[in-house]
């Protein structure tokens, strides 16, 4: 579980600006007793980044890598010293507090993240670590912040035992600076209170109204949507096609949700496998016509799910997440914290195939150097 309450430390945006990757890391508090300590905090998190870039699984395979090529990275980064053991990495792995860790490095990730359509766009959803499962507690679940345009992780929490989604989120929301944000989420987050904590931030939401808001959806779908005129895309693609019809209304007075400015009916139209499928979609958005006619409303709702298989996807496949062991302490949120991390920085490098990008860092531990000496 995270700790709570939870400060993270302020850094100045323009140092976040200036500082490379290996930098930043003496701003994460260091869980250890100050009497013992031997190897710096710094040092030990940018093996940790760098093994994990380079393939790294677990705690083993990263002292693996640190007693491989510890000394000359270290080196490299002006961090010299001795290489601390897999029992130290595990010690500090298992003891860090992962939320602000992803807080901190997610916060140096954002004033490098792009915009979409004008707006940085960012998609909040959870995932289960199912490995970290055992017989006396459920496996962690973590909620992920996650850019629409250029697939980084801005921010990450662990939905605290015996709760929900729903107010994990809220919390991550609550630590991270939303100021000229577009939030998106499913419907599970369709929250008045969580569209005024946004709106309360300076920032604003795209939120798919369904059925577990039965009021407000009756009200939507009941809108008069003949009268509206609507615009069409065909999309075919991976061998489906797929025809979008997006029609939009300013949100009138008397719809009864925070901010609401603009509703959009989203009509999908599927074949594919000579299969005929019909879905029909309802957004609220606080953002204005003005400000972002109905298609971008539209195209960052099906941005939304790029975390599944830009983010989620790549943990489970390519970092085979769901059958590592880890369960102690915050081990299993410190270590899809440290993934996440790897699969930004590769990114934030050019990567379009994050498994490609790993065999190539692998090989060459310069690679490796110039991911943690980005600025």
């Amino acid at each position: 579980m995270t700790s709570s309450p939870v400060t993270v430390p302020a850094v100045d945006p323009a140092a976040l600006r200036a500082a490379h990757l290996a930098q930043l890391f003496v701003h994460v508090p260091d869980p250890r007793k100050a009497r013992g300590k031997r190897h710096p905090l710094p040092a030990i998190l940018a093996l940790c980044v760098a093994a994990v870039a380079t393939g790294a699984q677990s705690v083993y395979a990263i002292a693996e890598y640190a007693a491989d090529v510890g000394t000359t990275l270290l080196k490299a980064l002006g961090l010299g010293g001795s290489v601390p053991s897999e029992a130290t990495l595990r010690r500090v792995i298992e003891a860090l507090d992962a939320e602000i860790l992803s807080l901190i490095c997610g916060a140096w990730l954002r004033v490098r993240a792009i915009t979409n359509a004008g707006r940085l766009v960012i998609a909040l959803d959870g995932k289960t670590v199912r490995g970290a499962r055992d017989a006396e507690a459920s496996a962690p679940h973590l909620v992920a912040a996650f850019t629409h345009a250029d697939g980084i992780v801005v921010g990450q929490t662990q939905v605290d035992a015996k709760s929900n989604e729903i107010p994990a989120t809220q919390r991550l929301l609550g630590l991270m600076d939303l100021n000229g944000v577009v939030v998106t989420m499913d419907a599970m987050h369709t929250q008045t209170v969580t569209a005024t904590q946004i709106i309360d931030q300076h920032g604003d939401y795209v939120l798919t109204v369904k059925a577990n808001q039965p009021s407000l959806y009756r009200a939507l779908k009941a809108l008069p949507w003949r009268d509206i005129p609507a615009t069409t895309a065909a999309d075919l693609s991976h061998g489906r096609r797929v025809r979008r019809t997006t029609q939009a209304v300013t949100a009138p007075t008397w719809i009864e949700f925070p901010g609401a400015k603009q509703i959009v009916k989203v009509r999908r139209t599927r074949i594919a496998h000579s299969k005929k499928t019909i879905e029909v979609v309802y957004l609220i958005s606080s953002v204005s016509m003005t400000d972002a006619q109905p298609a971008v409303i539209a195209g960052w709702v099906q941005g939304h799910w790029s975390i599944e298989n830009r983010l989620h996807w790549v943990r489970d496949v390519t970092f085979d997440e769901d059958r590592q062991r880890l369960r102690t302490g915050t081990g299993p949120a410190v270590m899809a914290t440290l993934r996440n991390l790897a699969i930004s920085l590769h990114r934030l490098a050019g990567a379009t195939n994050i498994a490609k990008a790993i065999r190539n860092t692998a090989r060459d531990i310069n690679r490796a150097i110039k991911l943690l000496l980005t600025t």
